[in-house]
């Protein structure tokens, strides 16, 4: 007679198990998400959850991760474009993209909740979260540095600002989201915000050739 192994269950799926806990985290956070809750929205047993996942912090942290790294592909992908305004544009549309991806397919953005979390036992991925952002506005800068070097920004506006000010605008985006606005009008804003930023990086630049010919 042979012995049922312990731990994960023989249909268990990893990504929909991340992804059904990360709707509770997203809804309720992460202490207000009790284990017995993702048990049921995972439909597997306390031991199975820790067997897979080693705990309810290494769960939150997997599904963090899971979504977190899709931001960090779009600024990769967005730094990679040759003029300074399809790098903005592109890492803001397709940031809200992601924001507001199918919830069949995406619970919402945890980046919000993780960063807010005061539980001891999730200190790591508050860590995780603080140098995604650092990483991520470290190759924004430095791909605005680029294009300083390039002409393409004026001296009247430091790239180290431009970054800060798009990083602002890329939280405040996030933040919408989780609030439930929809994708229609946060795009209405990302095409305001870069109407402004890009009117003003144009008007540096114009500014500056005026004054090397006068």
């Amino acid at each position: 007679m042979s012995s049922r192994p312990v731990g994960r269950p023989p249909m268990f799926d990893r990504d929909d198990a991340v992804l059904a806990a990360s709707r509770l985290f997203w809804s309720r956070g992460y202490s207000g998400t009790t284990t017995r809750a993702l048990s049921t929205a995972l439909g597997m047993s306390t031991s199975s959850i820790y067997a897979a996942f080693g705990s309810k912090a290494g769960l939150f942290e997997a599904a963090v991760r899971t979504y977190a790294e899709r931001y960090r592909a779009i600024y990769v992908e967005a730094c990679a474009e040759a003029d300074l305004s399809d790098v903005l544009s592109r890492l803001l549309r397709r940031s809200v993209e992601e924001f507001t991806q199918p919830s069949a397919r995406h619970p919402g953005c945890l980046i919000s909740s993780a960063a807010m979390t005061d539980a001891p036992d999730a200190i790591d991925t508050r860590t995780y979260v603080s140098e995604l952002h650092a990483s991520n506005e470290r190759a924004l800068r430095e791909r605005i540095e680029r294009a300083h070097g390039e002409g393409q920004l004026g001296t009247g506006i430091a790239p180290s600002t431009l970054a800060s000010l798009t990083q602002t605008l890329w939280h405040g985006l996030s933040a919408q989201s989780n609030q439930g606005l929809d994708r229609g009008t946060l795009l209405e804003i990302v095409e305001a915000a870069l109407g402004t930023l890009l009117d003003m990086t144009q008007d540096r630049v114009r500014d500056a050739r005026l004054g090397a010919l006068g």
